[in-house]
């Protein structure tokens, strides 16, 4: 059976940013879907919770489910939800996991840091998006530079959203992970943080790092992260 495979997004952007993967796994031959979770995407304006996040995953997994195994891959939030998701006591279908750019606990001062940024920024009159889009020209390649905010940027959801990560507990869901585990992180990503920490609890990740690369390596460097997924598509489809 055909390996399957569900993107999850991070905060703000939306399935758009995996633009780039779903082509390349459109011409690998591999099934792909990459889902809005709530507050995000063609989902704006609806209230995000984390039961309708998880939900969310949940039935894009089962559905996956039943035409193949699963790869799972969350970048950022949608990486944390991840690793709460299949870290569960009753495990889900996924055969393997991807968690890009989402080695830090969002708790505690980091946590609040980066709360408070995010609402100077949306106090801007543009909400910040005139330095988005500037340093987003200036590092993303012109092939994906249009997949980040092509489905809008979720402002309205992005407080509630940081502030109900604060309840996940990755290293209690990162114990009980038992499927091939891949943590894939730009050089200069801020959210290195516990990153030595989440592969020592891990038991059966593996961490890679990829140069010269920020917190949006799907984007920043997407042959490298497509190559990077496809390690995984062959590490399932030698064990099923």
């Amino acid at each position: 059976m055909t390996v399957q495979v569900v993107f999850v997004h991070g905060i703000r952007t939306s399935a758009t940013m995996w633009r780039a993967q779903l082509a390349h796994l459109e011409e690998r031959g591999n099934p792909a879907v990459a889902v809005d979770l709530p507050g995000h995407g063609t989902r704006r304006g609806e209230e995000f919770t984390l039961d309708e996040a998880f939900a969310t995953i949940d039935r894009a997994v089962q559905d996956a489910a039943t035409r193949g195994p699963v790869l799972l891959v969350g970048h950022s939030m949608g990486g944390l939800l991840c690793i709460e998701y299949v870290g569960r006591e009753d495990p889900p279908p996924v055969a393997a996991f991807i968690a890009a750019s989402c080695t830090s606990i969002p708790r505690g001062v980091g946590l609040a840091a980066y709360r408070f940024l995010a609402r100077r920024f949306d106090s801007l009159p543009d909400r910040g998006l005139g330095l988005t889009n500037r340093v987003l020209d200036r590092t993303l390649p012109p092939e994906t530079r249009p997949d980040f905010g092509a489905g809008g940027y979720a402002f309205e959801a992005q407080d509630t959203a940081l502030a109900s990560l604060s309840v996940l507990d990755l290293l209690a869901s990162l114990r009980r992970i038992e499927v091939p585990l891949w943590f894939i992180n730009g050089q200069w990503d801020q959210l290195r943080a516990n990153e030595k920490l989440f592969v020592s609890v891990a038991r059966e990740a593996e961490l890679i790092v990829v140069p010269r690369t920020t917190h949006l390596v799907t984007a920043m460097r997407p042959r490298v992260f497509n190559a990077l997924v496809d390690v995984a598509l062959t590490t399932v489809e030698a064990t099923t």
